[in-house]
């Protein structure tokens, strides 16, 4: 491992990246497409955390503004949506001979180890991915903090957040065909120009403990190892 390569790491994946674009569920190739990206980048020697989203399941977020079910449960029922991810996750790399663990911020002990920040690392140490699910075990916190709190509490040196485009953007791409894209951003551009790289209590934690944050898009062969292993890709935000 050169010295400038992140020793440990970080990386957000949302539920999204289990299924198929516009689906819900988990796609048995998206899973596998996911996995041997994640089993390239691990082969590079990097200790690699994941916090898994569960929007491919259930979107507890969207259930809790219609009314029919209250906050505090329905993101009760988005963690559980992300230990579904999380163990799919686990046996695919498990089928790919990647040594993985799945630690749950809910107790779930039939399926998964509970999160332990001391397990945790001694699992990273021993060279196994890492799979952090139902997000910080608390409701009205979003996966993108857990995945702030995580990187801070495992002592990562970048928070790498996959997505479906390619960096930040001035504006949604997809609407705007003027939008610009951003290779480098501080923390104070970012939330002063309102972009949504993450929520606001997430991107505040990142800022505070100084853990850069690598947005980038995880559809394309091969960025995932690009990004644990020489960066150049993405947008990068960094405090000042």
């Amino acid at each position: 491992m050169s010295s400038d390569r992140p020793r440990r790491v970080l990386l957000k994946l949302s539920g999204e990246a289990f299924c198929a674009p516009g689906s819900f569920g988990v796609d048995p190739r998206e899973l596998e497409q996911i996995a041997r990206e994640i089993k390239d980048a691990a082969a590079v020697g990097v200790q690699l955390a994941i916090v898994v989203g569960g929007g491919n399941i259930i979107r507890g977020a969207a259930l809790a503004e219609e009314g029919h079910i209250h906050q505090a449960t329905a993101d009760y029922m988005g963690m559980l949506g992300t230990v579904i991810n999380a163990l799919a996750l686990r046996e695919k790399l498990s089928a790919l001979d990647v040594d993985s663990r799945v630690l749950s911020a809910l107790e779930i002990r039939s399926v998964a180890e509970p999160f332990i920040r001391g397990r945790a690392v001694r699992h990273l140490e021993k060279g196994r991915v890492v799979i952090l699910a139902a997000g910080t075990g608390n409701p009205f916190f979003t996966t993108d903090t857990c995945a702030a709190l995580r990187a801070t509490e495992l002592e990562c040196r970048v928070l790498m957040k996959a997505t479906k485009v390619d960096g930040v953007y001035s504006a949604d791409p997809k609407k705007d065909p003027a939008a610009k894209r951003f290779d480098r951003l501080t923390f104070t551009e970012a939330i002063g120009k309102g972009l949504k790289i993450m929520d606001a209590t997430a991107l505040a934690m990142c800022q505070e403990r100084k853990i850069p944050v690598l947005v980038f898009d995880f559809k394309t062969p091969g960025n995932i190892r690009r990004a644990v292993e020489k960066g150049g890709i993405g947008t990068m935000v960094t405090p000042p």
